[in-house]
Parts: C-alpha cells; structure tokens; sequence
C-alpha cells in the first residue's frame, strides 16, 4: 500500500531567520513573505526556536506596560511560553524554544494527528541532526486528498482484495467518487469485511467507506478461524 511521508509533501523553500535577526528584521521578513511565524536556525541550520507575530505583538505590548498575555499564541507550540522579555530586540530573544517538530520519514498521517491532537497550523521539519529542512502545513498534508479516484480504486482491488484477503476481485465491486469508497459484494467471513473496511479508510485519499459487504460465515458463531486484524 501507498505510505506518503512528510518528505513527499512538505515545502522546502523555507524562509528562517538569525538568532541575531533584530525585531524590525524580523517584522519587515514576517510582512513581505505573508507569514505568520519563521523558524529561527544557527549557522548549520539546526532549530534554535520560532518568533511568530505574535511574539512580537507581545514585546511591543511589555513595552507599553500592557498585558502580553492576551495576545493570540502561534499555533506551533506545545504549550504558552513564558511571556517576552522586556527590551527584546533579536530573534534570540524574542524566539520560542519549546516548539514541535516532525521529521522527514514520519509518514503522513502521523504527523496529521500529531497537528490535530496538538492544534497545530504547521510545524517545522528537522533531520536527525536538528536541522530545519523543511516545514509542513495543513495545507500540504491535505493534498493526499487530490488522488484521483481511480488510483484509490486500483489500489484497493490489488492491494488490499487480491494482496491481503486473496479474494476474488469480482466477488467485491469497489466504486469511488471524490474519495467515497462504496464497498458492495459477498467475501467468506464477517472478519474478512471488517478488515476489508479498516484496510480501505487507511488508504490514501479516501474519505468516507460505505460499507455494502455480506459474508458468509459468521466465525463468532463457528468457531473458524480468526485472521489478525490490521
């Protein structure tokens, strides 16, 4: 089956920024590339932290005796950071440090939950030595859902009928529209369509499984034996 990863999908063009970088440095990078947040690297690129608008939003806020806090907080944190020190002026200063991070191999839907369960807008991409090489969005991890659906349908008659249920293919009519996947037929067990079903969410690019399968044999009821679900 299709394993898309973070690598295939990211976006390596990524502007970062210097520990040195001052605080109008910073601003005017932010404004011109229509970001929100930048990744600040040392000299060999590895991830020293990120400074988002609001960071900013809240040095000038300190500044000004008002309360840093009630600016809205980047969406590419773990959790809030202490807030900014009064008279931030660098990256170094102004950066968040605890701050998640994915890696190139992790395959995409992982790396989707962990956005999801973090509510993350983005996180950057390091390689092993901390590197930054990329940074992925929601945007890129959405476009596993441009497969066209013919390649869902193949994938799922060759891989998961034929491949992990060695059945009959033409015992299983498998439509897809807009990553809908009707599944219609008769396969041996009640197990057999289970998996049929689980196997299918998974792949890539299906959105929804309508389940139309019949079985057979009902194994709680025989005793036959079970195959290990997936």
């Amino acid at each position: 089956m299709r394993h898309t990863t973070v690598a295939d999908v990211m976006s390596t063009n990524v502007i970062s920024a210097n520990p040195q970088d001052s605080f109008a440095q910073l601003a005017m990078m932010l404004r011109n590339a229509a970001i929100r947040a930048v990744p600040v690297v040392d000299d060999d690129d590895r991830l020293c932290g990120v400074v988002s608008e609001a960071d900013l939003m809240a040095a000038v806020a300190h500044a000004e005796g008002g309360d840093a806090r009630r600016w809205w907080r980047p969406r590419h944190i773990r959790r809030r950071s202490p807030q900014a020190k009064a008279g931030a002026t660098t990256a170094a200063e102004l950066m968040t440090t605890d701050v998640e991070t994915v890696s190139p191999a992790t395959r995409l839907p992982a790396a989707a939950r962990t956005m999801m369960d973090r509510q993350l807008s983005w996180v950057p991409v390091c390689d092993e030595a901390g590197r930054v090489v990329g940074v992925l969005g929601r945007r890129d991890v959405l476009t596993v859902f441009l497969r066209d659906d013919a390649s869902i349908r193949t994938e799922i008659v060759d891989d998961i009928l034929r491949y992990v249920l060695l059945a009959d293919p033409s015992a299983v009519q498998v439509e897809v529209a807009g990553g809908v996947v009707t599944l219609t037929g008769e396969l041996d067990t009640r197990l057999d369509t289970r998996v049929a079903v689980r196997l299918t969410e998974r792949v890539e690019g299906v959105a929804a499984v309508v389940d139309q399968l019949r079985y057979r044999t009902d194994e709680r009821v025989t005793g036959a034996r079970a195959m290990p679900m997936y």
